[in-house]
This record gives structure tokens, sequence and C-alpha cells, in this order.
């Protein structure tokens, strides 16, 4: 190496690679979900340029579900879901509040317009961060789905204190496992996506973002109409998980500003999964 490519080389390593490490620590900045902290949810936006949707975007997420705003109707059709078993993977992820469950292989997909979109991962927020005319529930899964050009859609389920959930039975010593240790993964093998009950065709249907910086907007948000249950036990692994004072990982309800708000209801709407 003569003596030009070594400065060069030089000033790259004193310049570059800091610029390159400090993008790496800004990507994995911390939040909180505290309201009162100087980087709660109000000042997500503030705590990282790429995030500035949080305080900025018209079309974030959750909202609450209010009845007087909803529009019924039958022809959005059912939610056409066709899951398989596929491996997965368990991610505590302390920093950022997060109990994530990833398919590492291909566990199937949903169909909303036309659009197929993958089941990527599924993750859990205590209390629900959507409400129902104004009403939080205790428990709220996220169903994170992808379409093969990056679209999203989520799929919600909310849950109340009552009996016990198959699925999160099934899933509770994995869980148990993994709530003492921070940022860490675990295989969990074959993890069956069918086995999450949804217990209703009927759902709400709104254009949304993610709920969760850099709170990326135009998500297509599927919350299911009917509360299901989960036990005092498996809500109680689920808050120690998140290990801070808060115990919580929900984010506030957002403005529906002039979005629709839609409630698919078939024609015979009393029938279940």
């Amino acid at each position: 190496m003569d003596n030009k490519s070594f400065l060069f080389f030089a000033l790259f390593i004193i310049f570059c690679v800091p610029l390159a490490l400090s993008q790496e620590v800004e990507d994995e900045q911390e939040f909180s979900y505290d309201v009162n902290s100087p980087n709660g949810p109000n000042h997500w936006g503030e705590l990282n340029p790429k995030w500035s949707t949080c305080n900025n975007g018209d079309m974030q997420s959750p909202i609450d579900l209010t009845h007087k705003r909803v529009q019924t109707t039958s022809k959005l059709g059912r939610l056409d879901r066709d899951y398989k078993p596929a491996n997965a993977t368990l991610i505590n992820q302390r920093h950022h509040h997060d109990m994530m469950l990833t398919w590492v292989g291909e566990a199937g997909h949903i169909h909303i317009n036309g659009t197929e979109y993958q089941l990527d991962q599924a993750h859990w927020h205590t209390p629900t961060e959507h409400t129902i005319n104004g009403r939080r529930f205790n428990l709220e899964l996220h169903l994170v789905h992808k379409s093969i050009d990056a679209k999203v859609a989520v799929v919600g389920i909310l849950y109340k204190i009552g009996r016990p959930d198959s699925f999160l039975a099934t899933m509770e010593p994995y869980l148990k496992e993994v709530s003492s240790i921070r940022d860490v993964e675990k295989s969990v093998g074959i993890i069956d996506p069918r086995q999450i009950k949804f217990g209703s065709r009927n759902y709400y249907r709104y254009i949304g973002s993610l709920t969760t910086p850099p709170c990326t907007q135009s998500v297509i948000w599927t919350i299911v109409q009917k509360v299901r249950t989960v036990s005092p036990e498996q809500l109680r692994i689920f808050r120690e998980a998140i290990y801070d004072e808060l115990k919580a990982n929900a984010r506030p309800v957002q403005d529906l500003n002039n979005r629709w708000l839609k409630l698919y209801q078939p024609d015979n709407y009393d029938e279940t999964d």
C-alpha cells in the first residue's frame, strides 16, 4: 500500500466508521411507553429523524373503535387466512419492551383485496392498544403480515381476563423461560398459527400505522370484533416479561382524523369460526 492509499484508508477509518456506528446506535434508539418520560410516546418523533411520522403522521395507530363512527358492511368479505405450521423463534426484546414470536419458515398467509400477505411474526401488548368505545382491555395480540412489495397488514385480537387462552397455554413454558433474560432468542420448534383462535368472523378494518417507531403508515388493520379471554396467570407472564416499572407496552390512542372505519359483518353474522 503506497502512502496515498494509506492516507485515504486512514481518513476513511477516522471519519466514516464513527458515522456508521452512530447510525447503528441511532437505529437501536430506546423508547419508552411512559407518557411522562422525555422518550415517551409523545416524543417518539423527536428521538430519531426516521421516526418523525410518529408525531407528524395523520394515519396513526392505535385508535378507538368508536361505534358511532363505524360503517357496517358485508362487502369487505370474510378474512381469507391460510396458515400452516412452521419453525419459530421467540425473541425477548427488552429495549423495545417486546415479546415477539417470529416464524422462520413459511407459516402461511392472508389475502386482502387480492394481495397476499405472508405471516411474519406475532407480538403482544398489555394493556390493549386499541379500545372499543373508550374501553381498554388487558392484552392485544398482533399478527404481522408482509406482502412481496413490503406492504404491511396486521390482524389484532383483544383479550380480557377470564378463561385461559389455548394458544398461550402452549407458549407458556417458552415465555417463562425467556421472560427474565434481556434480549434473548430461543428456538421453540414448530408453532402452528392455526391454533390462534379468532372466535368471530366479524372484524373492524381501517388504514393506520405501526404502533411502535418508526410508526410507518399505510398499514391495513384488521381487528377481530370478539374480545377473547386470557387467565390472570397468562397476563402476569407478559407483564413480567416487559420488565419495567410500568408493566405496560401500549401506545396511547391516536386521532382517527378523516379516516373511514368499517365493521365487516356477514349476512349470517351470528356464525363463529
